[in-house]
């Protein structure tokens, strides 16, 4: 049987669920994909139908996947509270953006005679891909987990869904995957269009089934490489696509950090601590210049650290991890602040206060100089730590970050009469992140159809994001129909059809106008 932790008291107990067995996987994926024929035969209205629904149903059992959730995870219930609300946003979303119907791509190129001679009709857009394999991130039960993006990308670009559970939040999986399925029977939609798979060998042989097409995941650079594995076993290997790991550098320039360093200070402690720490888009590394105000920003961001109470990881593993790699990136030349010895000792062993066994640490913050900065010094380290590096120039940031792995997010804190800091900066922060923040913070994604969450390896192993509209891309795969006859070709790329966006001789035609749910 499988088993559930607190990882407030480290206590855990056995549920009522076995690991997924082979046969368990070969039915889910099956299923799935004579569900994807189904949801292709049936289009787009019906799943923005399903969509509406899944949000619907995701808003009634908010209590109890709250509930249910605070205690596999330790997230608290206003942050999980949130990440719902994300979830039935996302949902309602994307059932918008299917009406809309412009994320098809939809292309019409005319028979006719042309410069290079008489062209056939050739007429393009995005199908989807086939089911879906989504493994759901420890760190987002909701937002990247079997309620997650993926999911809803994935049902928005006509993909059935197979969930490999996470082991950290199984009751909360389970309770997840009910609440979709009601949805589902609520509209009559297919069975197998939702389904779910639980324990690490059933993720793997989920990879490896034929019937799955595509595959997203959320988590750590090892887990990604073992299921990497598995996907290049098969005859045909699929796309996979990974959000891995990510530092999110931060930097402050003198303007900044004189105008404003007590409230930098004060917001990149929010930041950096935000759900301990336990956020893909955590700043990990934050570029402080040196002199009196840098001084003065680092001291107000010390004494938030050394006051922070300890914080409750997800599980004992991150907990290992965090303990491993602050103690590495201490051997590695960082610098203990000053009161922080404690803090650093807390990453070792087990906090006082807490039950024997829990899962928590004490937030903490490290120093080391832009001119000695390596890529030992730039380890992404899950929790809440921070690497404070001081710069004495523009060329010492840019240099340092050729140590940094490309990440998901870059930060940069200037004041307007700082020219030379946007113009010398600005290409490095494009060379090395997905996402630029000016005078902000990464953490908290915007779910829009603008937004990119995604960047270059090791942030992630694809050019597309997965949050935001264009998240169901991943998806998608484009077929052309040639000198097709009306009858084979999709509604979409029929000559009368006017309800979509499409590109009609090189000249775009839009549809009547669709009123499309704003980004939160």
């Amino acid at each position: 049987m499988l088993k559930t932790t607190n990882p407030r008291t480290g206590v855990s107990a056995t549920i009522n669920r076995q690991p997924s067995t082979r046969t368990d996987v070969e039915a889910a994926a099956e299923q799935a994909e004579i569900a994807w024929r189904e949801l292709m035969r049936r289009g787009r209205a019906f799943r923005a139908e399903l969509l509406e629904a899944i949000a619907t149903y995701v808003e009634e059992a908010r209590e109890g996947l709250i509930t249910t959730a605070d205690s596999e995870t330790g997230l608290g219930t206003a942050r999980l509270n949130g990440e719902v609300s994300r979830s039935v946003f996302q949902f309602r979303l994307f059932a918008e953006a299917v009406r809309e119907g412009s994320y098809l791509e939809a292309m019409i190129d005319s028979a006719g005679r042309t410069p290079l001679g008489d062209a056939p009709d050739v007429r393009r857009m995005l199908v989807s891909i086939g089911p879906v394999a989504v493994f759901g991130s420890s760190n987002f039960p909701f937002a990247f987990s079997v309620l997650g993006g993926d999911t809803a990308s994935a049902i928005a670009a006509g993909s059935s869904v197979v969930v490999k559970a996470h082991g950290s939040h199984l009751l909360t999986s389970q309770l997840s995957l009910d609440v979709l399925q009601q949805a589902a029977r609520a509209v009559n939609a297919p069975e197998g269009t939702f389904g779910a798979v639980f324990g690490q060998e059933a993720g793997l042989a989920l990879v490896k089934h034929p019937a799955i097409k595509a595959a997203s995941f959320t988590g750590s650079l090892f887990a990604a490489e073992s299921l990497q594995r598995a996907i290049n076993t098969r005859p045909d290997p699929i796309p996979f696509f990974g959000e891995l790991s990510s530092v999110n550098p931060l930097i402050v320039s003198e303007g900044a950090a004189k105008a404003r360093g007590a409230d930098i200070a004060s917001n990149l402690f929010a930041s950096f601590t935000g759900s301990a720490g336990q956020l893909c888009t955590k700043p990990g590394i934050a570029f402080v210049p040196e002199g009196p105000q840098g001084q003065l920003l680092v001291d107000s961001l010390t004494q938030l650290t050394q006051q922070a109470p300890s914080q409750v990881l997800l599980n004992d593993r991150i907990r290992t991890s965090f303990a491993e790699i602050s103690e590495g990136l201490v051997r590695a030349g960082a610098t203990p602040l000053a009161g922080m010895q404690d803090a650093a000792r807390s990453r070792l062993e087990e906090p006082a206060e807490e039950p024997s066994g829990a899962f928590s640490v004490a937030p903490a913050l490290l120093e080391t100089r832009a001119s000695i900065l390596s890529a030992d010094l730039a380890e992404e380290c899950f929790g809440p730590l921070i690497v404070i590096v001081r710069y004495t120039s523009l060329d010492e940031v840019a240099e340092a970050f050729t140590h940094i792995p490309k990440s998901l997010t870059a930060t940069l804190h200037f004041e307007e009469d700082e020219d030379d800091v946007l113009s010398r900066l600005l290409p490095t922060l494009q060379d090395n992140a997905g996402r630029i923040v000016f005078n902000g913070y990464p953490t908290g994604v915007r779910v829009t159809w603008a937004q990119h969450h995604g960047g270059s390896w090791p942030s992630t192993n694809s050019q597309h994001t997965s949050v935001g509209v264009t998240a169901m891309r991943r998806f998608l795969r484009p077929v052309a129909w040639q000198n097709a006859p009306a009858a084979a070709l999709p509604e979409e790329l029929r000559d009368d059809f006017t309800a979509i966006p499409r590109r009609v001789n090189g000249v775009l035609a839009l549809s009547e106008k669709v009123t499309v749910l704003s980004g939160t």
